[in-house]
């Protein structure tokens, strides 16, 4: 019994530095559960550490008392730093103590991207923003999810302090080596998959900087995007790059130009990545490919195009554009896109019901009677592989629900979550699904380490596994069907 424990706990994750009830894209104000602390300018230093041991708080936020506008903010460090070090007076204003224009989100901006943005600037607070510009709240790294612990702020450090690519060749590498110690000491699948896609953006984030500064590149907003599982932020210690760029232009002509300006740029960045072990993708999908560096209106135009006219072979190429997000650059054109797409999908039936029909394609491995099916392969006939078979028909559900139902997010756990209510699902059915999608990625985890020939890093022999294990992997294919079933019903399939 006790070895039954050892193997449900290494394969389910026994401890976590980095997970937790999840929602790495949920909107930042539903994070923070108290009011925030402000000032007027003109408090005084003895005012602000009053009220800071008052409420037991190290944060408060300097604003405008007329309308409400962040000026600056102070910790509970700075103000003894200030006092003890530099000689300040208890008396002194505090906006003379405060660190002013401190970086700020939108309250409503994904999680993920305070996550980025602490790790990048190297700060533990971010000022959240309401749309006109008042104060939200403040939100600090222990309220967020996706670099708790692991080493991550040294390796964060270590990529924003690289000066070429080769430099941050070696720190992507410590990353991924450093993620699987973790794995190993049995961080969950879902805390791996966060904390990877975490520094993994850094990563690209330091390239494109790098890279950025060799070009002349249009004085226009631009964003690069990222989609599949960096776009999902499910990435695992094997993956390749899905990328694309967005920009601003008056028309076609001006677009074609513009496309023109930032391809070499796009090219560099492409090749850059690849040094660093994110393989080039043989499908294309990157912003080098003409066909994925766009204007927002032929991004807009190239969506519509897949909604109205939905050709299955198209669709199985594109269903990964729907998990875009952005990475690098002015993300509000991101930002656009997706509010612009978001009403779309539930219009267009046929649409819907195509990519329902081309992931039901896809079944997991599991007979009639119970057994595995084996996929087929000519190089391991008696394997089954767990992207393709395993993660994919997760992946694909909770891409079609999101669409459905105008869900934000593109974590597929994060969608999952964020559908049980319009499908009438019970919080317990819901958990034992991203369960069950975490834990088949918990064996591709395992399966990569393991793995001499690349092209079997996501492939599973299920006599290799034990008892417990081969149980454990059918009941994950098992919700997998049960999604599966759903569709078919919703869709008359």
């Amino acid at each position: 019994m006790d070895n039954n424990r050892d193997d449900i706990a290494e394969m389910m994750g026994g401890y976590s530095q980095a997970s937790g009830p999840g929602m790495v894209e949920g909107p930042l104000r539903y994070l923070v559960h108290r009011p925030p602390l402000t000032l007027p300018p003109y408090a005084t230093v003895r005012e602000a550490l009053a009220m800071l041991n008052q409420m037991q708080a190290e944060t408060l936020v300097i604003v405008d008392s007329e309308y409400h506008l962040p000026l600056g903010i102070v910790t509970l460090n700075d103000l003894v730093y200030a006092i003890t070090l530099d000689g300040g007076g208890l008396d002194e204003p505090i906006a003379s103590m405060m660190t002013a224009a401190p970086l700020s989100l939108p309250a409503d901006a994904p999680a993920h991207r305070a996550t980025v943005l602490m790790a990048k600037r190297g700060i533990r607070h971010v000022v959240l923003l309401e749309p006109d510009g008042s104060l939200y709240n403040v939100i600090s790294r222990a309220d967020l999810f996706g670099l708790r612990g692991g080493g991550a702020d040294a390796l964060a450090e270590t990529v924003t302090a690289a000066l070429d690519v080769e430099s941050m060749a070696n720190a992507a590498d410590a990353i991924r080596k450093r993620g699987a110690e973790l794995f190993t000491g049995g961080m969950s699948a879902e805390g791996i998959c966060h904390w990877m896609s975490a520094l993994n953006d850094l990563v690209v984030m330091r390239i494109i900087e790098l890279i950025e500064d060799e070009f002349d590149l249009p004085a226009i907003p631009w964003c690069w995007m990222v989609m599949g599982s960096e776009g999902r932020l499910e990435q695992t210690f094997s993956t390749d790059q899905d990328n694309g760029l967005i920009f601003l232009a008056d028309d076609e002509t001006e677009a074609a130009t513009l496309r023109d300006a930032f391809l070499p740029f796009a090219r560099a960045v492409n090749k850059g990545l690849d040094a660093c072990g994110f393989t080039l993708c043989r499908g294309g999908i990157m912003a080098s490919n003409p066909k994925w560096c766009l204007s927002l209106d032929e991004w807009k135009t190239q969506f519509t195009h897949w909604m109205r006219v939905p050709d299955p072979k198209a669709l199985l190429n594109s269903n990964i554009f729907f998990d875009f997000r952005p990475l690098y650059g002015r993300y509000e054109l991101v930002d656009e896109l997706r509010n612009w797409l978001l009403p779309q999908p539930p219009e267009h039936a046929r649409f819907l019901r195509a990519l329902a029909e081309e992931a039901l394609t896809c079944s997991p491995p599991l007979g009639w009677t119970g057994g595995f099916i084996y996929d087929g392969d000519i190089e391991n006939p008696h394997s089954i592989d767990l992207k393709r078979f395993g993660a994919r028909p997760f992946v694909d559900a909770a891409r079609i629900w999101s669409l459905m139902y105008g869900v934000w997010a593109t974590n597929t756990g994060d969608r999952l979550r964020a559908v049980a209510e319009p499908l009438n699902l019970s919080a317990e059915q819901i958990a034992g699904e991203v369960e069950s999608f975490y834990l088949i990625q918990r064996f591709r985890f395992r399966q990569q380490i393991v793995a001499e020939d690349p092209d079997d890093v996501n492939r599973v022999d299920p006599d290799e596994l034990n008892e417990l294990h081969r149980l454990m992997l059918k009941e994950a294919f098992k919700q997998a069907k049960k999604l599966q079933l759903r569709l078919k019903l919703q869709h008359g399939l």
